[in-house]
């Protein structure tokens, strides 16, 4: 970690515990910043809101178990920008207290979702699967515990941090689990429209009239905008007007982005853009063999 105890605005704040893959988002992702680990996804957005972080890490959707909830909640309300993204595999390591051999294991501790992806591992070990509230709390009780029947299920950089040994590496079933992470700031900070490839994220909610959404999304296929991402969700305590959230490419001065968005806002009651920010490399060809890439917020 990079050593900026004396400006909060060089610290990136994330949801979890150190070693978390959160925080390894933030190692690579933000290499020159100083993570700091918050209890929820409230306090994350609160300590850049409050001074006491320059930037967040909040991961918004993984390429196995779907969206994150509560996000799309959150940062319409935040007062905060996407400024970035980051793209981070998440690769499970099985580990335990130095000395352990495999045949010791009895049960093996982790979040919901990572056991489910280490499937294999768990049904020839033959063990008991006992799901945990995040991946590094797992991590750090084992640690704390130094009981050589369990063992936990994390990342690298958990091992690293909580003295554990990794007695196998990558166990995950499939290769493909990467998470993508939104970096957000307080104050907007939008790449030139020369500097790049660029993707825009807006929130939106239709009007309650028949083929509102169509319409909404005709100027973007007239203009031949290509739409990455389009997901629906209810506001708390409403089912009558759908909220919507869309990553779609392009920057807001292209003309032909401009024209999209001003003929969505006849159909909208409110269209609110989040952010503009480089796309990521990742995004150019994702099947081929993943190396984090850093981004600069």
């Amino acid at each position: 970690m990079a050593d900026n105890d004396n400006d909060p605005r060089m610290n990136v704040a994330f949801q979890g515990e150190l070693g978390a893959y959160s925080h390894l988002a933030c190692r690579e992702g933000l290499p020159d910043y100083t993570p700091l680990p918050c209890r929820t996804f409230e306090d994350a957005f609160a300590a850049v809101r409050d001074g006491k972080a320059g930037r967040a890490m909040i991961p918004i959707e993984n390429s196995l178990a779907g969206r994150v909830a509560d996000i799309h909640h959150l940062i319409p309300t935040s007062e905060q920008y996407i400024i970035g993204e980051h793209y981070q595999a998440v690769n499970h390591q099985l580990m335990a207290v130095p000395g352990t051999k495999m045949s010791d294991i009895k049960e093996i501790h982790s979040h919901i979702h990572a056991l489910p992806q280490c499937r294999n591992l768990i049904r020839d070990l033959g063990v008991e699967p006992v799901v945990a509230a995040d991946t590094a709390g797992a991590c750090r009780m084992i640690s704390e515990q130094g009981d050589k029947s369990l063992a936990a299920i994390g990342s690298s950089l958990a091992a690293e941090i909580y003295g554990l040994e990794v007695l196998a590496k990558d166990v995950q079933d499939l290769g493909n689990n990467i998470t993508r992470f939104i970096i957000l700031a307080r104050e907007r900070i939008t790449p030139h429209p020369k500097d790049g490839a660029a993707m825009t994220t807006v929130v939106f909610q239709v009007r309650s009239v028949p083929a509102s959404l169509y319409k909404t999304l005709g100027g973007f296929a007239t203009a031949n905008i290509n739409i990455t991402k389009l997901e629906s969700y209810i506001e708390p305590g409403s089912f009558e007007q759908a909220q919507f959230y869309a990553d779609f490419e392009g920057h807001p001065e292209d003309q032909r982005v401009a024209w999209a968005l001003e003929e969505a806002q006849f159909f909208c009651t409110r269209l609110q853009i989040l952010g503009t920010y480089p796309r990521n490399p990742f995004r150019n060809d994702p099947r081929v063999d993943y190396e984090a890439p850093h981004v600069k917020g």
